[in-house]
């Protein structure tokens, strides 16, 4: 089997905004396309919302009027499931419960030809489960869009139990055929996307919990350093911090109470109080008529240095020195083994591998500040530091001063371990990894889904292979260390690469 032709006709049961969204993909497609909603002013609205956005396309010259026009007059209004028989492939996109669902696609068992496939949009509910009580579970597959639907390119085609591998494979073709980037994935919690970016949420919020760093400053140096286009903060408000904790609640509960996936009791307060974000006028920002906008943290100028000394020779810190070299100060190397930083006026300033800056101090008897992650440094308008506790107010002026000099905002944030963009990305890393090993998806999977899916400025694997997965590996370990707990215990996966030296990818 191949994708499905183009003459083939797509039936879509749910016209909300996720389900219009996906008429509108199939029918720019080619395909006749049928949508089904029980309440039939919800097709007005869902084809409404579709004729709203092709007329924008057409305005905006990325449509000309007479292919808008092909589009919406191969979407057609179906009052009935027995209007759906014509279909070779049903996608459902309707309310998240299991039993309205079972019950939809059994009717439709008796309503479509046999060799139909049917697809649920589902992001939460086991497709096995789903297929569990059909005649043809063979034929019952997963096909989770991310919205809007007409914009993002990322489908995870979701294999069950018992799902037929041609089933699964003509799917995945027929995403591709649509324009999309398709991932494969096993039909386990969160499936890709919604596993594996739990941790840029759940770091945020425990550092946040700890006092390493407030909201501004967490979601600048997100974004200002790790080039995400959004902070978590900001996400979660956009997304709803009901519908996170949900999901976030979905997974905890569905992997039986693991500790990596462990909810926030934060959200679980901003969801009590009803702040739900933007919708709601508050969140972790507050929205309304007035309200005052906030920064990150920025440190007050410091003293550029005249000299530093490079330790050690990691590739990543190679555009910090040619940026202090423009900037005028003399650079010298010096072979030091596990250290990678500088040492300027005294001080180390090191690129932080999990381990505080204070045990660095007591360990090395040397004041210490660390940094944080940047994905190019080059381009990087803010970084992270933190001071030892015992180090003084004159040895973190020297570090700030040193990347002041080099174009940067400086925020200080407390020595929580592994920063924030390097926290986070590890995780990130260590959790698209996992999901790896226990079969879930491939490396090119995890990297093309959250790039697709969330839009990161990198996919979480091969970002790690940029850092270095020994350093990332430390950091994991120095994670662990610092809390005693399972919640950064380190995959299988990145261990066996460190120790065989090999790649994720």
């Amino acid at each position: 089997m191949t994708a499905l032709a183009a003459s083939h006709p797509i039936a879509v049961i749910g016209a909300g905004t996720m389900g219009a969204g996906i008429v509108q993909v199939a029918a720019t497609a080619g395909h006749e396309v049928y949508l089904f909603d029980t309440a039939a002013d919800a097709i007005d609205r869902g084809i409404a919302q579709i004729e709203k956005i092709t007329a924008r396309s057409v305005e905006k010259g990325r449509l000309d009027a007479a292919t808008r026009d092909e589009i919406l007059g191969r979407i057609h209004r179906a009052t009935a499931l027995e209007d759906l028989a014509p279909a070779k492939l049903v996608i459902e996109a309707i309310v998240e419960n299991l039993d309205i669902k079972r019950s939809v696609f059994g009717k439709l068992e008796d309503i479509l030809a046999e060799d139909a496939i049917l697809a649920s949009n589902t992001s939460s509910i086991s497709i096995t489960e789903i297929a569990a009580t059909l005649k043809r579970p063979e034929r019952m597959v997963g096909m989770h869009f991310f919205n809007p639907a007409p914009i993002m390119k990322l489908v995870e085609i979701i294999k069950g139990l018992a799902t037929d591998a041609e089933v699964a494979k003509t799917t995945f073709d027929t995403a591709v055929a649509w324009g999309k980037k398709a991932v494969h994935a096993k039909s386990t919690p969160g499936f890709i996307v919604n596993r594996v970016a739990r941790p840029f949420y759940a770091e945020a919020l425990r550092i946040l919990q700890e006092g390493g760093a407030d909201i501004p400053t967490i979601d600048g140096c997100l974004r200002e350093a790790g080039g995400f286009r959004m902070g978590p903060f900001e996400l979660m408000d956009l997304i709803g911090n009901d519908i996170n904790f949900s999901v976030t609640q979905s997974v905890y509960n569905a992997y039986y109470q693991d500790s990596r996936y462990r909810p926030s009791l934060i959200q679980q307060e901003q969801v009590a109080a009803g702040r739900f974000g933007r919708k709601s006028g508050q969140g972790y920002y507050d929205y309304r008529e007035g309200a005052a906008p906030v920064a990150p943290h920025t440190a007050d100028a410091a003293p550029a240095p005249s000299e530093i000394t490079l330790l050690g020779d990691n590739p990543l810190l190679r555009p910090l020195v040619d940026l202090a070299k423009e900037a005028g100060i003399t650079v010298t190397e010096e072979d030091a083994e596990n250290l990678t930083g500088f040492m300027i006026n005294g001080t180390l300033v090191l690129l932080t591998d999990g381990t505080p800056a204070s045990e660095i101090s007591h360990v090395l008897d040397q004041p210490a500040v660390v940094f944080d992650l940047a994905l190019d440094y080059t381009a990087a308008s803010r970084i992270a530091i933190a001071k030892g506790d015992q180090v003084t107010e004159e040895n973190l002026a020297t570090a700030v001063g040193f990347f002041q000099a080099l174009g940067k905002q400086v925020s200080v944030i407390d020595d929580c371990p592994g920063l924030i963009v390097m926290r986070i990305v590890a995780m990130l890393a260590n959790e698209g990894s996992d999901a790896v090993y226990q079969g879930v998806t491939s490396p090119d999977g995890v990297d093309t889904a959250m790039v697709n899916g969330v839009n990161y400025p990198c996919g979480p694997l091969q970002w790690a292979q940029n850092i270095g997965l020994t350093h990332v590996y430390s950091v994991l370990d120095g994670l662990k260390t610092f809390y005693g707990e399972d919640r950064y215990r380190t995959s299988p996966l990145i261990r066996r690469a460190v120790i065989a030296e090999k790649d994720l990818l």
